[in-house]
């Protein structure tokens, strides 16, 4: 794949590199600042792009919102941010246009190189990954009343699994289901959320905001 690296830190900006690099990628752009990100979006058109949250010059969450702004210049250009922290209302806001193709992991996750890798391919075929322990906060949370209310267990279950970006055959293995069940629980899901018949990975995106934001 042709991937642009945006982080301001030059040792984990090379780590990257190499890392890609290594497992046969091509690094198109390697950048520190959320302009530079969005410039190179704009003229190297990657496959998917890797981006720190924090970059300058506050440091708080200008990655995010490069990326943000490179996804509305080209829509749908697949992007995968790093976080040191959970932020449940980061990963909203990059599934706020719906599109999919967007990740959301945390940066310890990079040393799991093989989950790392992983996603980075999930969302540039298109998908929505976030991490594990933002699913793993979600659940713990106290929740208001919302839609997922009328979820079965086993419903809450496989949208927890379907927030982590994985398709209709890894759910089935993950949860011991057969396929047929699992596109069966997904429409049930679909159904109890109110999102209609439409293309299939955007009412996932729909069924994935629900969640963050129940």
């Amino acid at each position: 794949m042709r991937i642009v690296v945006a982080d301001d830190s030059v040792l984990l900006r090379e780590g990257l590199v190499r890392l890609l690099t290594d497992d046969g990628h091509r690094v198109v752009a390697a950048v520190g600042d959320g302009p530079a990100l969005v410039q190179a979006a704009l003229t190297h058109r990657p496959d998917v792009s890797v981006v720190d949250v924090r970059m300058p010059p506050t440091h708080t969450d200008e990655g995010l919102r490069a990326a943000i702004s490179a996804r509305a210049q080209l829509p749908g250009t697949p992007v995968l941010v790093l976080s040191q922290y959970v932020e449940v209302s980061y990963a909203a806001e990059l599934l706020a246009d719906g599109s999919g193709a967007v990740g959301y992991l945390l940066k310890d996750r990079v040393a799991r190189v093989e989950e790392f890798l992983d996603a980075l391919d999930r969302v540039a075929r298109g998908a929505t990954v976030l991490d594990p322990q933002v699913v793993s906060e979600l659940l713990a949370g106290q929740r208001r009343k919302s839609p997922l209310d009328a979820l079965t267990a086993r419903e809450r279950q496989l949208l927890a699994v379907m927030a982590e970006g994985h398709s209709n055959t890894a759910i089935a293995r993950q949860l011991a289901l057969s396929n047929s069940a699992v596109e069966k629980h997904i429409g049930n899901v679909f159904a109890k959320l109110g999102l209609p018949p439409d293309d299939t990975r955007h009412r996932r995106v729909l069924a994935v905001l629900a969640y963050l934001h129940s």
